[in-house]
């Protein structure tokens, strides 16, 4: 198995990561995350080797159907918690199946177990059917998508979702874009009647007070955590204070646990300004190699995967995630399968009749 460039950065982040861990002060907390590295890149590589052995089509219809099936049964979770707990309960982080009441919000988190991740992981689903629209299916997958997606009331990551929509919206032709408009608009007509008259939820209502908690909760303390994060790095700027220290250092100064919710100050942090560069790199190289191979062009939904991805790690500590390394992975076997052949391997082809796909 050939590794290729992003992925060499990768291993290279996560060796200066774990490398840190020899300045930890909390050796206990780098030894879980750094045996939770060793697990995920593990699991990594046997995605890749099982996904090499699929059909390029046979890997988007089954993303599509992994999507339905992960936004279906979230919403099912989610419908039942209701039916179980209803939506007038003050108890802070309550979960029943699907929903988690929190601060008065009835929250979907459906098949995962936080309603900011479920968005994360739902990006890579928003970014196919996205690009989907044109089609029937893609325009329900998409719909349903999207419902799932704001019942989240997460404020990062539907502003990285719409962020999404707008750019997706600005880089199509003008026919295109009043259509899509259109169609996003009666979509969210449907949507919140739905939401009013089977879930007795009012979409707009709650979404607004989101918004205007925002003024007085600063982002749920992320910006306090952040302050933290930046006062942390000049404790150690260049390896940081080890693997996952973060959350403990937070502990022991300020009293609580809390991880900095933000992907690139909580490497900072932990793994000093040179793991910081190296992941920042490993994302350039990702982004470098999406555009050489023009995977952007003809497989656009993987840059507006990353795109998404990479705004919402403002708002997440995101250092090991088993839906990025996914996306990794089929990044990975694109570039295998529409890579540019050598001038040896063109020479080759010429005598032996082989066709390198573009």
């Amino acid at each position: 198995m050939k590794l290729q460039p992003f992925e060499v950065a990768m291993l290279g982040f996560y060796f200066i990561y774990c490398f840190s861990g020899i300045f930890a002060l909390y050796a206990s907390s780098s030894i879980r995350i750094i045996i939770g590295i060793g697990l995920y890149l593990v699991c990594y590589f046997l995605m890749r080797a099982i996904l090499t052995s699929t059909t390029i089509p046979k890997l988007e219809w089954s993303l599509f159907v992994v999507g339905v099936l992960f936004n279906g049964i979230s919403l099912g979770l989610y419908i039942v918690g209701l039916l179980v707990i209803g939506t007038d309960v003050p108890t802070d982080r309550l979960v029943s199946y699907g929903v988690m009441m929190d601060r008065g919000y009835p929250r979907l988190i459906g098949v995962v177990d936080d309603p900011n991740f479920y968005v994360f992981y739902n990006t890579l689903f928003f970014a196919l059917y996205m690009t989907m629209w044109q089609t029937r299916k893609g325009k329900i997958a998409l719909l349903v998508c999207v419902f799932t997606s704001v019942l989240t009331f997460s404020r990062g990551g539907l502003l990285a979702l719409l962020i999404l929509l707008l750019v997706f919206v600005v880089t199509h032709k003008s026919l295109k874009k009043i259509k899509m408009v259109l169609s996003l608009l009666l979509g969210a007509i449907a949507l919140h009647w739905i939401s009013i008259s089977y879930l007795s939820i009012n979409l707009y209502e709650i979404l607004f007070a989101r918004m205007v908690d925002f003024t007085s909760d600063g982002g749920s303390n992320r910006f306090m955590l952040w302050e933290r994060a930046v006062e942390f790095i000049t404790m150690n700027h260049w390896l940081g204070l080890g693997p996952y220290n973060f959350s403990s250092y937070n502990d022991f100064h300020y009293g609580d646990r809390l991880s900095v919710h933000n992907t690139f100050l909580d490497i900072a942090a932990d793994a000093g300004l040179i793991g910081l560069f190296v992941y920042v790199s490993f994302l350039l190289i990702v982004i470098y190699q999406l555009y050489q191979s023009r995977l952007y062009q003809t497989k656009p939904y993987l840059a507006f995967a990353l795109f998404g991805f990479i705004l919402q790690t403002i708002s997440l500590s995101i250092i090991i995630n088993d839906m990025f390394f996914l996306y990794l992975a089929i990044v990975a076997i694109y570039l295998e399968r529409f890579r540019k052949p050598t001038s040896i391997e063109r020479g080759a082809s010429i005598e032996t009749g082989l066709v390198f796909n573009r």
